[in-house]
């Protein structure tokens, strides 16, 4: 049976990877980004909206239930991204990162969790990242912004659970995506060589991930944050 699921940030990136490859499962996607994407098949539908707009995204998550009568699966993907020196690091940005990260995921997750612990079932999956484990230098307010979002894992799952409803997150380590790209080279070589697994993680490492929670067989596992590359 072909799931319903909402997946943010799905212009680009590992959003586009994912959306792109349920929908070729057979599944029924609806995307979100900032800007218009030009993914086209006919069980994908994009919105344009920030996912830290409460009234946006309240609005969204109503309308695709009422289109499908069913939310199956949330995956919160997007992301903002910031690398500067706590004292350099402008108010703007960290406000930008923690609306984007944070009070994102917060307004899909609660507006999502409505209509889920009425089905009484449901999946989301939350994003991490391995900056937290690590306690990454120059990346303060990113690791927070995400540190914020394994608490909000880790609380909703108890909040939820007794509606049959997961809550998990994944810790990525670094991606060739935009949010790296400006990222010093030799930083990016310190942060691997902290990793049993000394690579660059893939498209296809996250959804292997995500596609653990997301199985029926994986319902007894919730709350948990799987970080990848061999960090702990």
């Amino acid at each position: 049976m072909s799931r319903v699921m909402i997946i943010t940030g799905t212009r680009k990136g590992i959003g586009r990877f994912l959306a792109e490859s349920y929908l070729a499962a057979g599944d029924v996607v609806y995307g979100c980004s900032r800007r218009a994407s030009d993914l086209e098949h006919p069980h994908y539908h994009h919105t344009c909206l920030n996912v830290a707009d409460e009234k946006a995204v309240t609005t969204f998550v109503r309308d695709v239930y009422k289109k499908e009568h069913r939310i199956d699966a949330l995956i919160n993907n997007a992301g903002a991204a910031s690398m500067n020196a706590f004292v350099l690091t402008p108010y703007a940005t960290a406000k930008r990162v923690m609306e984007t990260n944070f009070a994102g995921t917060f307004l899909f997750s609660r507006e999502v969790s409505k209509y889920m612990i009425k089905a009484r079932k449901g999946c989301i999956v939350n994003y991490s990242t391995v900056a937290v484990a690590l306690q990454l230098e120059g990346e303060l307010i990113y690791s927070a912004s995400k540190a914020a979002v394994e608490q909000l894992t880790h609380v909703l799952a108890k909040e939820i659970g007794t509606f049959g409803i997961t809550v998990n997150a994944i810790g990525p380590t670094p991606i060739d995506t935009d949010l790296i790209k400006n990222v010093p080279k030799e930083k990016i070589a310190n942060l691997m060589n902290q990793q049993c697994i000394k690579r660059l993680g893939t498209f296809q490492d996250v959804k292997n991930a995500i596609d653990f929670y997301l199985r029926p067989e994986s319902d007894f596992i919730t709350g948990q944050v799987l970080y990848l590359g061999g960090v702990n």
